[in-house]
């Protein structure tokens, strides 16, 4: 029955994006509900009704409710294999036994990593460069440690010159001196989160360059919710210098990024991204 799918939740969202790439390509209709979740209060009664904890996704088909991205690509694919692309899930029992293995892989070696090294990136530097790539070199805590103390000196002329005095800065000085020390602290954390992330992934990585040797996709020769399931965590590692090197060099997984992530599918969710109006509703 149209409209009898609802989707609650951000296509910026990873979990929200895995879903919609999978609507699109079983060609179902479905109704997007945006809900921003830093919205807290402001959020659709409808939608707290459904996760009072205000979680990044929830999808609707009928009388089923699902919140978890994986569960529900695996519900899509199986209710409506009829229709849209057959191959998501497979046909045969071992096919679907290969897909299944590698969307645990992607579930348990992949995405972690690859989140971690999103979220690490927000906190490092801009000339933060991937395997000593041209055009820039690895930040280290001393490096960052530097930049933060020329900071310092700035802020501390600022206040004084804003202030009119040396002792009027001297308080400012003081504040900003804990809060550049607390970024310093956050820095070297991330860039530690950073080179943990990239060593696992890179394994992972490597496991895929091997295996995407053998054969087109990750579970054989057609494009399966295995491949799906990667898409919105390689879009952003793809959308960051820093990081596109890690699928790049790796000749196999660069070919197999560039098939999927042209995908008409994916190109209908990236064009779902908009700005949150300032007067949405929620």
């Amino acid at each position: 029955m149209p409209g009898a799918v609802k989707v609650f939740g951000s296509p910026s969202s990873a979990e929200v994006a895995r879903v919609l790439a999978c609507l699109f390509e079983k060609d179902v209709e479905f109704q997007l509900i945006r809900v921003d979740s830093f919205r807290g209060a402001k959020r659709m009664p409808q939608y707290l009704k459904l996760q009072p904890h205000g979680e990044a996704l929830t999808f609707e088909d009928g009388n089923v409710t699902l919140v978890e991205s994986r569960k529900i690509i695996r519900h899509i694919a199986d209710k409506y294999k009829n229709q849209g692309n057959p191959d998501l899930i497979g046909t045969g029992a071992l096919e679907r036994s290969s897909i299944e293995q590698w969307l645990q892989t992607e579930a348990q070696s992949f995405d972690v990593p690859s989140a971690d090294m999103v979220y690490s990136l927000a906190y490092l530097p801009p000339t933060t460069q991937l395997d000593g790539a041209a055009g820039g070199k690895q930040p280290t805590a001393d490096g960052a440690r530097c930049e933060d103390e020329q900071q310092d000196g700035r802020d501390r002329q600022y206040s004084r010159q804003g202030q009119g005095g040396a002792g009027a800065g001297a308080g400012g000085g003081g504040r900003d001196g804990q809060m550049n020390a607390a970024h310093r602290q956050k820095v070297e954390e991330m860039q530690q989160l950073f080179e943990k992330s990239r060593k696992e992934l890179s394994k992972v990585l490597d496991i895929y360059e091997q295996r995407l040797e053998e054969a087109e996709y990750l579970a054989g020769d057609k494009f399966t919710l295995a491949d799906l399931s990667h898409l919105p965590n390689a879009d952003r590692l793809a959308a960051d210098p820093r990081t596109l090197r890690m699928l790049q060099s790796r000749r196999n997984v660069s070919r197999w990024w560039a098939d999927i992530s042209g995908r008409e599918s994916w190109k209908h969710v990236k064009s779902l991204n908009r700005p949150p109006s300032a007067e949405a509703p929620f």
